[in-house]
């Protein structure tokens, strides 16, 4: 959530980075809903100083002898009119919030224009591209001979499902133990377990609702758990409603976790394998820092996932989101792209964000800074570190060989009992 001071004191300021975004922000509404809650306020603030001051002459007119019933008639008249107008102002509050839960955050500067991923801006490569002397299959061809069954899945839940067998498996198990194992003795992330459901003050602090609900699962036997779409959510509400001490900054978690999205809008999208799925693992990287380590911790956070695609020789490249295309929370973001032989394409793997301060305000996740004395809100970011599924995808396309096989990439070798290749 934006600092409402922003929208008192700059509001035109506010209307020019959210047309950034493509949103025109109806000032006038805005500005209509403000006023009147300043007049109800101080309307609610003169009713209950005039009844306070109606009150205390009750006392002395009933000291005097006199007769207080038309000074109880009045006092109890100031009562209800307060009610109303502390009703009507519990009301204003309200709309005022849910314009305010719907405003994106402001952009950084150094997010380009643009309206959607064509306008996104390339900032690097990394790795050759495997050249084959043989036409590469896409991981659905290579994967359902040696254990990735889509039709299983199908029976046992729906579409965008799959079950995994024998080494696939053990591969994406040995994928995610190496991204943890890296996170945790190389990158200096503590390793986190965290809920599979959150309650929705968990999804509102981090800026999934309300706008979007439709996205998610909820829990049909208790509507006010949802399975969480990542592990961003339980691992940043780590800090909801908690000061945290300086000498403890920046706190680094990593995450691995089940993910859950119900893919709204996105019916006819990547139907094909395993790039969309409802269900899906995910290493996640969060970290919990000051204003001042911010914009290097973007920077250190992203490398930290793509050190995990160097480790697996996968060339990927690195891509600052556009303003049409970055998430409602993020001020920033830089996704890494993997490439993929048998879509003859690089693919989204990782998106790493800064939200500065946006989801701390909703969360009330602050610091102590040591210089005032005083609490402030941290800056908080994530990212995949990375998401399993795709990297496994990418491992099937990238090490394929022509018979059908993979050879395992040496650094998944320790985590498989040294198996080199899987027939």
């Amino acid at each position: 959530m934006l600092d409402p001071r922003l929208f008192r004191s700059e509001l035109e300021l506010v209307q020019q980075q959210l047309k950034r975004r493509g949103i025109n922000f109806d000032a006038d509404a805005y500005l209509a809903l403000e006023n009147r809650r300043k007049e109800i306020q101080v309307k609610t603030q003169d009713l209950q100083n005039e009844r306070n001051t109606r009150s205390k002459t009750i006392g002395q007119a009933k000291a005097k002898g006199e007769d207080i019933q038309p000074l109880l008639d009045q006092v109890a008249d100031l009562g209800d009119q307060l009610k109303t107008a502390e009703s009507e102002l519990d009301q204003i509050q309200t709309s005022l919030n849910a314009l305010m839960e719907g405003i994106p955050n402001i952009l950084d500067e150094a997010v380009p224009a643009g309206k959607s991923e064509d306008d996104n801006v390339e900032i690097s490569r990394w790795g050759e591209i495997r050249s084959f002397d043989f036409t590469p299959k896409d991981h659905v061809d290579l994967g359902e001979p040696l254990g990735m069954n889509f039709e299983l899945g199908a029976k046992i839940a729906s579409a965008r499902f799959v079950v995994l067998s024998g080494k696939l498996a053990t591969l994406q198990r040995a994928i995610i133990q190496l991204m943890l194992d890296t996170h945790i003795n190389q990158h200096g992330y503590s390793e986190t377990y965290v809920p599979f459901l959150a309650n929705a003050d968990s999804l509102r602090g981090t800026g999934q609702l309300p706008k979007f609900e439709a996205d998610l699962f909820t829990v049909q036997n208790d509507p006010t758990f949802y399975l969480i779409p990542t592990a961003e959510v339980p691992v940043t509400n780590i800090v909801r409603d908690v000061i945290v001490d300086a000498k403890q900054m920046p706190l680094k978690y990593v995450c691995h976790s089940p993910c859950f999205r119900s893919e709204a809008g996105a019916y006819g999208s990547d139907v094909r394998g395993m790039i969309r799925q409802h269900q899906f693992e995910k290493v996640e990287i969060v970290q919990i820092v000051t204003p001042e380590q911010s914009a290097q911790a973007h920077e250190e956070l992203t490398a930290h996932a793509e050190n995990i695609l160097k480790l697996l020789n996968l060339p990927y490249r690195k891509v600052l989101l556009c303003a049409g295309d970055t998430g409602f929370s993020s001020s920033k973001t830089y996704d890494l792209e993997v490439w993929l032989p048998g879509q003859q394409k690089y693919r989204e793997i990782s998106s790493c964000s800064n939200f500065k301060d946006f989801q701390a305000r909703r969360l009330q996740a602050r610091w102590r800074n040591p210089e005032t004395g005083k609490p402030e809100l941290v800056h908080t970011l994530n990212g995949s570190g990375l998401a399993a599924g795709r990297t496994l995808i990418a491992v099937l396309e990238n090490y394929q060989n022509q018979d059908g096989s993979i050879t395992v990439p040496e650094a998944l070798r320790p985590y498989m009992g040294g198996l080199e290749t899987i027939q």
